[in-house]
């Protein structure tokens, strides 16, 4: 008899979760023309993937190990072996790290950040793609060739982190106090403390600001260099102080890093790092945004399988208009937030050449990024939350799956930013690049690529009069409404890339629920589908059992 896994107690495992997925499969055929084909990873993030990250949350923990055995310090991170291997894979076998440098590009890279869906999982990903991104972008020689390493175009795989944040400062960047100075040339000693630092004691190099000596104060004074797990002496690099226990993403250790005397190379230009740190992480908000719609994704596998098994007061659950609605609110969610983030990627993939001072294509990609990312974060934990509730009292029970999705999904909208600080940073990139103008001339643009062009044309209008008034605002409530009007923006233009979807694709189904979303999210209004539910369900990349 074969070996079972997890078929008892979850309904998305043992699924291909690409083949099942109509809207990502149309999103990049939009996007892309990508001949690459998911298939495979489907299979594999439906089965093993799952399985490998149920048992890491609920009893394989990463442990931090201080001692050799020979008294020394080694401070050596354990993870599940089963947990290594897929990592391997994902990057040597399955080449979702490798896609933007290779044969692919950034759509494909986060239609595997995506459908492996698993928050910590993906961040150990998304550490080491953003520490290639910046060495193959900005480095030279042979600091910049070690990039191959990270993302499968070499035998030998590393892992890479990005370490920025530090205890007194937070999101506030400019605060940070590590302090690098010169010994040679490109070569430096980093001391100072790093507080949230994913992937401690995994990593093999990890990109970390620091302030040169003598360097100006604020986020501008910052540099970015390379550190690496040993030094040149072979010795060990840092100390990891501890990990962190946290709700959710144990797929990922996270950990307090002290830096002493620590050997680390500058990347790029000495007083451009902060214009790095900025862009990686773009790189990891828009993981975080995709990501976000990955994780509800996988509840709402769970809550449509056992909407359509369990029975109650005489017939599934799925056959009550209550349970009906719930999940056509999870589907018209995740299907509009995995627009919009496509968008956002796609603005960033548009970029991707611009370096400082920047264009204007850029910083659209940046205010792009910020809208997604915040609104597809708090999609995530309202899809989770329902999916979870559609199983009663055995949903809250840590041994199920649907659990998990939940805590997973309120990670998203505090990582990489909160969403006070996407909202701020939105609020910079339009008033000292007035990427909002740039914003409303693609706007316009797609509205002409619409199935349903009044309907567009009236969000389009409603936009210009929302910009209008929040224009108008003086500074303290500008920023004091920031949040409202990031919302609002991503909002309509979901409902707009939905409708645009529609176009390209022919389906009409994405018309039906591109005027949902926009019920739901904009005018607020309660959904009227109970004669298209069924249609919605089916059809949409959902699967029979």
């Amino acid at each position: 008899m074969p070996l079972r896994g997890l078929e008892n107690i979850s309904y998305a495992y043992g699924l291909n979760h690409y083949t099942l997925d109509k809207p990502l499969k149309d999103l990049l055929k939009i996007y892309t023309k990508s001949r690459n084909d998911f298939t495979e990873l489907g299979k594999f993030v439906g089965k093993e993937v799952y399985e490998s990250t149920y048992r890491v949350d609920l009893e394989s923990l990463p442990r931090l190990i201080y001692w050799g055995t020979n008294g020394e310090r080694v401070d050596y991170t354990w993870i599940d072996p089963y947990e290594r291997f897929i990592v391997n894979e994902l990057i040597m076998k399955y080449g979702v790290n490798r896609y933007p440098f290779d044969n692919g590009t950034w759509h494909d890279h986060y239609a595997g950040i995506y459908l492996i869906g698993d928050p910590g999982l993906s961040c150990i990903l998304t550490i080491t793609i953003q520490t290639a991104y910046a060495l193959n972008k900005y480095a030279d020689g042979e600091l910049r060739n070690r990039y191959k390493k990270l993302v499968g175009l070499d035998k030998d795989l590393e892992l890479g982190a990005t370490w920025f944040t530090e205890t007194q400062g937070g999101s506030d960047l400019g605060a940070n106090t590590t302090v690098a100075k010169k010994i040679k040339e490109n070569t430096y000693l980093l001391n100072g403390y790093k507080y949230f630092s994913s992937g401690a004691g995994i990593a093999d190099v990890s990109l970390v600001s620091a302030r040169p000596e003598n360097g100006k104060e604020g986020a501008k004074g910052l540099a970015l260099y390379l550190l690496p797990r040993y030094n040149t002496k072979g010795e060990l690099n840092y100390y990891i102080r501890r990990l962190k226990y946290k709700s959710g993403t144990n797929s990922v250790p996270t950990g307090e890093v002290e830096l002493i005397n620590s050997e680390a190379e500058l990347v790029g230009k000495e007083n451009e790092g902060i214009y790095y740190i900025m862009e990686d992480l773009t790189v990891s908000r828009l993981a975080n945004a995709i990501g976000a719609m990955g994780t509800a994704r996988k509840a709402y596998f769970e809550a449509l399988g056992f909407s359509k098994d369990r029975k109650a007061f005489g017939k599934k659950i799925i056959e009550h208009p209550l349970m009906i609605r719930d999940l056509i609110d999870m589907e018209v969610s995740i299907e509009g937030g995995l627009a919009l983030a496509y968008k956002a990627i796609n603005e960033f993939q548009n970029s991707i050449n611009s370096r400082p001072p920047y264009t204007k294509e850029y910083h659209y990609a940046r205010f792009l990024t910020h809208i997604a990312k915040n609104v597809t974060a708090e999609l995530s934990a309202k899809v989770t939350q329902l999916a979870m509730e559609a199983f009663g009292g055995i949903g809250f029970l840590t041994e199920y799956p649907i659990e998990r999705w939940h805590r997973e999904a309120l990670i998203t909208p505090i990582w990489e930013g909160t969403s006070n600080i996407q909202a701020l940073d939105m609020l910079e990139s339009m008033v000292k690049k007035r990427a909002h103008e740039v914003y409303l001339e693609d706007l316009k643009s797609l509205v002409n690529e619409t199935y349903d062009k009044e309907f567009s044309k009236k969000l389009y209008d409603k936009t210009n009069e929302i910009m209008k008034w929040f224009s108008s605002l003086s500074p303290t409530e500008a920023e004091f409404n920031s949040k409202d009007f990031l919302r609002q923006q991503g909002h309509i233009l979901a409902s707009i890339l939905l409708n645009s979807l529609a176009y390209h694709t022919g389906d009409e189904i994405y018309d039906v629920v591109s005027k949902q979303y926009y019920k739901l999210y904009v005018e607020r209004k309660e959904l009227d589908l109970i004669n298209k539910y069924d249609e919605i369900i089916s059809i949409h990349g959902l699967y029979e059992l």
